[in-house]
């Protein structure tokens, strides 16, 4: 029992390391780069068109120039999510770890009340 329960740990900790594996924007493929939250096909394309237009990226501030829809809150999110530039992270960028998303449009955070909340606790009239 105690064997199982070890490899089961065991089998979690490796699926998930190979899950936040390092992609280097200079040695990706497409399929590679699509493997990276945050990057889509047509990111990826003008990644690598521009790769091979320009060359190799020297650092983050190259990459951020040269391809477009790569700003500073974007890039230090795709370091989070395993994307390096020549195998170095974006400085500032939190390590192996994504970036929490900001809630969705109209989506309400905890402790915000919609209009049904608010109707709901209003007495009803003429009780």
């Amino acid at each position: 029992m105690l064997k199982k329960i070890l490899l089961s740990i065991a089998s979690f900790f490796l699926a998930t390391g190979l899950a936040w594996a390092q992609v280097d924007i200079n040695k990706a493929d497409q399929a590679a780069l699509d493997g990276v939250r945050g990057i889509g096909p047509s990111m990826s394309k003008r990644i690598l068109a521009e790769r091979q237009k320009g060359g190799a990226f020297k650092d983050w501030d190259d990459l951020q120039k040269r391809v477009k829809g790569v700003k500073d809150k974007s890039a230090a999110r795709l370091s989070a999510n395993g994307l390096t530039v020549n195998g170095q992270a974006k400085p500032g960028a939190a390590a192996g770890a994504a970036t929490a998303k900001a809630p969705a449009k109209g989506a309400r955070s905890q402790g915000q009340e919609g209009e049904g909340a608010k109707a709901e606790a209003r007495p009803a009239a003429g009780k």
